[in-house]
């Protein structure tokens, strides 16, 4: 996440600088730790084990929220990041359009929204409010991460894009 969005936003587009975004992304994590439930003991059996679930029931567990935070959190964040990081790095060397770029986002969107209400959910099944905060912070800097991409996109593409590599889709890049 942000390795390619980052370096545009503070060189081209420049709404603020380093310190300020830094101070921004401190006062929504101050805001979400202070919405975090409240962390109880687990209780033995509170939270279902994995050993056995089919990916269907893990996916119902995480969405009823009887999971443990890390097992929700943790695969999606490491997948999305690595599925963010090859498009973006496929339509810098013009392996991509404009368009298949748009479409990659499109679809991981969904799962992410999906992940965000599953990660909200389990808040409570973890140690520390402190990680908590973090996991719920970090779902939220995914759409922040969509919203510059959407910017970039939009006012920056010529910038972001091989241009002058992609014949099929060259209007997008204007």
């Amino acid at each position: 996440m942000f390795i390619h969005s980052l370096p545009i936003f503070f060189a081209y587009i420049q709404l603020g600088t380093p310190l300020d975004l830094l101070l921004i992304a401190l006062l929504v994590y101050i805001i979400v730790y202070l919405t975090m439930p409240n962390i109880a003991p687990t209780q033995e059996g509170e939270c279902i084990a994995l050993k056995g679930l089919s990916f269907y029931k893990y996916l119902l567990y995480a969405w009823f929220g009887s999971l443990k935070l890390w097992v929700v959190f943790w695969p999606y964040f490491i997948l999305l990041n690595i599925s963010l990081y090859l498009t973006d790095t496929l339509a810098m060397q013009g392996n991509f359009t404009v368009s298949s770029w748009d479409e990659v986002h499109f679809i991981l969107l969904t799962p992410s929204i999906f992940w965000t209400l599953c990660v909200w959910r389990n808040a409570s099944n973890t140690k520390s409010k402190f990680s908590a905060a973090g996991a719920g912070f970090m779902t939220l800097a995914v759409f922040f991460e969509y919203a510059l991409k959407l910017v970039i996109r939009d006012d920056y593409p010529r910038i972001f894009f091989a241009c002058q590599d992609i014949m099929l889709d060259y209007a997008s890049c204007f």
